[in-house]
């Protein structure tokens, strides 16, 4: 009998761990099968899950994810009290912190971590990637710089609602193309509780998988909001990889009749595709290049963002985010942001030829 109680009671405590270790040994499975990732868990478990979750989260208009983290600092801290105090066992309390963590980590990949490990976008929509050369470059950029110019357009905090429901309905007549399951529930923006702490680290938006929910930062300028909605929303749609989000909310942009989303669009990439060319010696030759109030905008956009920004805070979410990325097979971690440019060149190349002359 003692035998048993004890079986019984290693099991009750040891749950949680068993769990962890299956979701490991399925993420490791998963990382080596992309095709059943993407038949299984993208194609039909996700889109089930998101439903009924988003169906949930948006029925509060604060961020879930925000106040869960927030309390679970408070409870921390709580238990380190009761632990000084002698009210709490150090023992206990580190079995159950475990436990939760490990239960946190298997239900992050059951609610959308496994889209990591589904095949590449340009497998998904067929892009046909090419090697990008200097000249390939230059030229693509000089494109970009025209159309971020005859795009140009203010956008207001005000038109956010509308903005809003023109990115929805982008996705909803492009998600073929782009291999989505629309509608794959429900996609209602929220605030971020603590937007002056966030933006210290550098974050503007981000998709909480734990309760399928979108968070902005509510310091983003306006000529931002189009593309960072339509980001985060593909992270919604099992979009995971960030050059794959950024990608998709590109094409959803510059798809749209909506002028104020082809500018967030067509702005968004020119500033990917500067940051890889400022080390060109003409480099401020593309910049002439803008119109004036183009380039006063972006000017003022570095400067805004700049003094939000703590460079120590910054550096250290992009370490620890490297980290995360990379630990989930994005190869190039938080350059991966970047990767972007190699992938709409190939796109844009290839719509080129597709067109009509």
């Amino acid at each position: 009998m003692a035998g048993k109680k004890g079986i019984v009671r290693i099991f009750k405590e040891g749950w949680p761990f068993i769990i962890a270790a299956l979701s490991f040994l399925l993420v490791r499975l998963a990382i080596k099968n992309p095709e059943l990732v993407e038949k299984y868990y993208s194609e039909n478990f996700y889109p089930h899950f998101a439903r009924i979750m988003s169906s949930f989260s948006r029925m509060l208009p604060f961020s879930l994810w925000d106040i869960f983290w927030t309390l679970f600092i408070f409870a921390l801290l709580g238990c380190i009290i009761l632990i000084i105090l002698k009210r709490l066992k150090l023992r206990l309390f580190l079995l159950r912190l475990t436990q939760f963590l490990a239960l946190l980590y298997s239900y992050f990949y059951f609610s959308w971590g496994f889209n990591y490990f589904r095949p590449e976008i340009e497998k998904r929509i067929g892009i046909e990637m090419i090697n990008v050369d200097e000249k390939l470059f230059r030229s693509m950029l000089d494109s970009v710089i025209i159309k971020v110019n005859e795009n140009h357009t203010k956008v207001k905090p005000e038109d956010y609602s509308d903005v809003e429901n023109q990115v929805e309905y982008s996705y909803s007549i492009n998600s073929a193309n782009l291999d989505i399951e629309y509608p794959n529930g429900h996609r209602r923006p929220k605030k971020m509780v603590f937007s002056n702490l966030i933006s210290k680290f550098g974050i503007s938006g981000y998709f909480g998988p734990f309760f399928n929910e979108i968070n902005l930062n509510r310091k983003i300028l306006p000529m931002d909001y189009p593309f960072l909605l339509a980001h985060e929303k593909a992270h919604q749609f099992g979009v995971s990889g960030e050059s794959e989000a950024n990608l998709t909310a590109f094409v959803v942009c510059i798809k749209s009749d909506d002028r104020r989303l082809n500018y967030s669009g067509y702005l968004a990439l020119l500033l990917y595709f500067l940051e890889d060319a400022q080390y060109f010696s003409d480099y401020h030759d593309y910049l002439r290049k803008l119109d004036k109030t183009v380039l006063e905008e972006i000017q003022f956009r570095q400067q805004y963002y700049f003094g939000l920004h703590n460079e120590a805070m910054e550096q250290a979410h992009e370490s620890v985010y490297d980290a995360y990325l990379k630990s989930n097979q994005v190869t190039h971690g938080i350059k991966d942001y970047n990767d972007v440019v190699e992938l709409a060149i190939s796109w844009l190349e290839q719509e080129a030829k597709l067109s009509p002359e």
